[in-house]
């Protein structure tokens, strides 16, 4: 495939974990940010929270973003113009969510190409009351991600990724045959064993099921089994989720706004 300064950067971006004592500049944060503004949007409804912390952030990194899904900030704009929002809040997130992630997303990008590292927590959702209280976030601002940053003090390879007849489909979705599917798993869970990831981070989720038989140790869990895991037994119950919303003065039912 083609090669040059930021293909290189995007193919070589890992999460990190660990970092350096080295902060970054004003400059360099800065033109972090200004690449995220800069990703494409709907309706520029994302912003920033920046916390200095290191004792506070994840993985002591040395800044630590927050990235909000920010409906609050449109509808100033919209006040100041003489609108009020009818666009419900499902319709509203939908975009919402969007343009933080594409900002989010530049970011990572701009960080490596300037030797930073990052790691996306994705569970910042569920934390919305802790993250709304800390950060005083007005109604209708829901955080996104965790976005710790800072210049890596680890090395970790690069992550497998799905081989790309599984990924990319020419103009119909296929049909996902067991051996179709059998060849895309065993490029991915190789993959992680060759690079020893769950034993080396000590990851591996028990069963809640007790009638199922543990089958796995570290020398054959990987990507796909933890995957499975994951969507097999957690995130259940949608009001979780929905009450985050609620939180945050988005409630996604019906008559949410009364």
């Amino acid at each position: 495939m083609i090669s040059n300064a930021v293909i290189d950067a995007m193919m070589n971006r890992k999460s990190i974990r660990k970092y350096t004592e080295r902060v970054p500049t004003e400059e360099e944060i800065l033109t972090v940010v200004r690449a995220g503004q800069q990703a494409p949007f709907a309706m520029q409804m994302g912003s920033l929270i920046i916390q200095r912390d290191p004792a506070e952030n994840a993985f002591q990194a040395p800044i630590q973003f927050i990235v909000l899904c920010d409906i609050h900030r449109m509808e100033r704009v919209m006040e100041l113009r003489g609108w009020e929002r009818k666009a419900s809040n499902i319709h509203s997130l939908i975009f919402a969510v969007q343009d933080a992630a594409y900002m989010a997303q530049n970011m990572v990008t701009a960080a490596e190409s300037l030797g930073m590292g990052s790691c996306f927590i994705g569970a910042a959702p569920y934390m919305s009351e802790n993250i709304r209280e800390h950060c005083n976030l007005p109604d209708h601002v829901f955080p996104l991600v965790i976005l710790p940053m800072g210049f890596p003090a680890e090395n970790p390879p690069v992550r497998p990724r799905y081989p790309m007849e599984f990924h990319l489909y020419e103009e119909k979705y296929p049909e996902m045959t067991d051996e179709m599917v059998k060849s895309a798993m065993k490029v991915m869970d190789r993959g992680y064993l060759e690079q020893d990831y769950y034993r080396n981070a000590g990851f591996m989720i028990p069963l809640k099921d007790r009638s199922r038989p543990e089958e796995y140790t570290f020398d054959n869990y990987s990507w796909t089994e933890h995957i499975s895991r994951k969507m097999g037994q957690w995130g259940t119950d949608p009001e979780e989720l929905l009450k985050q919303f609620k939180i945050c003065e988005l409630p996604l039912t019906e008559g949410e706004g009364e």
